[in-house]
């Protein structure tokens, strides 16, 4: 393990308190824990560990595989140690909700409509669960794997006639 050697105090402690499951890849630490544990993880590093910045708020969609398909990534920064650490929430496709985390860090309050709009994930208690980026009566979510493309094939020398076929023309 090459982990910074500031941060192995806090992976421990995380690890004996919650049971949480760890990670390391390319230098970073990635800390699993439970969709129920994520309001008292993230609140314990903050207060008591000093990660003030929640830096990214996140989802990967793991399509087709379905317990876990999404981890929501919780990456924190400590500014005043120079540390990271990533914190993820597997998530499975049956019942896409976690606790909202905007008591803890007011910035997810976007982020978290973010995902809600974009993967389908809910976030229970969050103060105003509205679509941020898609139009009201969307139907669907774009980041989800499984959502239809729609997109015209480009057109190039080798398949010019086929592709004027299909695009419409004025009337001579």
């Amino acid at each position: 393990m090459c982990m910074d050697t500031k941060l192995e105090p806090i992976v421990k402690n995380i690890q004996e308190k919650f049971g949480a499951k760890l990670e390391e890849f390319r230098d970073e630490v990635h800390l699993f824990v439970k969709p129920g544990q994520i309001v008292e993880v993230l609140t314990q590093l903050r207060d008591e560990e000093h990660f003030e910045l929640l830096s990214v708020l996140n989802a990967v969609d793991y399509f087709p595989q379905t317990a876990p398909r999404f981890h929501v990534v919780y990456q924190l920064t400590s500014i005043s140690r120079n540390l990271s650490l990533q914190v993820r929430v597997p998530v499975n496709e049956d019942n896409p909700k976690l606790p909202t985390v905007t008591g803890v860090f007011a910035v997810a309050n976007w982020r978290e409509r973010e995902l809600l709009d974009m993967f389908g994930i809910e976030f229970e208690g969050h103060p105003d669960p509205r679509r941020i980026l898609t139009p009201e009566g969307m139907e669907g979510h774009p980041l989800r794997r499984d959502f239809p493309l729609g997109y015209e094939e480009p057109q190039f020398t080798f398949n010019f006639d086929e592709i004027r076929v299909q695009k419409p023309s004025p009337k001579e």
